[in-house]
């Protein structure tokens, strides 16, 4: 499947790119709910034979307003654009929100961005969609602002799952905090998955027979610390199921969160490498113990545990 392409401002687009219909939004999670608006735009490129595009913004608004923030995001920008291209998106128009971007009122943004710098044939938002300094637009003013610049706009409404479940990033976060994986996955429409490259660690775990693949959490959000039943993407295509430790190790305490993964039945070097690591169940919180062999002890444990729930899902 042909991954949506990223273009990463909206000055000097080529002709080619232009022209499209485009969600607009955050689309951190590429959720459920994300997915009801892009429709939107899907329909409207069938009816108008143009591209499809979704329009979104690095760094995530938010972490420019709140720079101290905990980290808070659900995907890098690869995993968004992979996410999208089932979705038929051709293009992900990543814009770089900076200061120029941040005090942009919302008429020199539908006009300056979408209108001359991207060419929009049509914009497709959520009901609750803000834009501008001060977050002044709304979907009402952008659909005034289309009238005149020449694209139309759909406004997708609020879209819950049918036993109430709110489809929402801010939904996610709450699961994943709670670790409520399932919770969570029912609202991406996937399970939630960590990518990141394999880093040397402390080696502790080879000492018990336990090697683990080591890699930092970054700018992810931190689900619940503890341990998980995992399925890994190794580069070469093949998922591999696991047990992963996920937080600050307080038997072995670290300053920064890390997950460390112990592939099943897997022994190759892994270093460098770029893994998307599936949470698929948390199985406990995180412990500390009276020494080595009272943790390979539970390490076992796990593992068995982690076998039984990949076994079922």
């Amino acid at each position: 499947m042909q991954i949506a392409r990223i273009w990463r401002d909206w000055r000097e687009v080529p002709d080619a790119l232009k022209g499209a219909a485009v969600a607009v939004g955050a689309f951190d999670g590429v959720h459920r709910g994300h997915q009801a608006v892009i429709a939107g735009a899907r329909d409207a490129a069938e009816r108008l034979g143009a591209s499809l595009g979704v329009v979104s913004f690095d760094p995530h608004p938010r972490r420019w307003f709140q720079k101290d923030a905990a980290p808070f995001r659900l995907m890098t920008a690869e995993q968004m654009a992979e996410a999208l291209a089932p979705l038929g998106v051709d293009i992900l128009y990543l814009l770089p929100f900076d200061a120029e971007m941040a005090g942009m009122t919302d008429a020199a943004f539908a006009e300056r961005v979408l209108a001359e710098g991207l060419g929009i044939r049509h914009a497709a938002v959520g009901f609750d969609f803000t834009f501008g300094k001060g977050r002044s637009g709304s979907p009402e003013a952008l659909r005034a602002y289309g009238e005149r610049l020449g694209f139309t706009v759909s406004v997708a409404e609020r879209l819950d799952d049918a036993d109430g479940l709110k489809l929402s990033s801010s939904a996610v976060r709450e699961a994943l905090k709670a670790g409520d994986m399932a919770r969570a996955a029912a609202i991406l429409g996937r399970p939630f998955a960590i990518r990141g490259e394999v880093i040397h660690g402390d080696k502790r775990g080879r000492t018990i027979g336990v090697p683990t693949a080591n890699i930092a959490l970054g700018d992810y959000m931190r689900p619940a610390y503890g341990v998980y039943a995992t399925r890994s993407r190794l580069p070469d295509g093949r998922v591999i199921d696991g047990v992963a430790s996920l937080g600050v190790r307080p038997m072995y305490a670290l300053e920064t969160p890390l997950m460390e993964v112990w592939l099943f039945d897997f022994d190759s070097d892994l270093y460098g490498q770029t893994l998307d690591t599936e949470l698929v169940a948390w199985l406990r919180g995180e412990e500390t113990f009276d020494g080595l062999d009272a943790l390979k002890t539970q390490i076992d444990a796990d593992a068995a545990a982690a076998r039984f729930v990949l076994s079922r899902s």
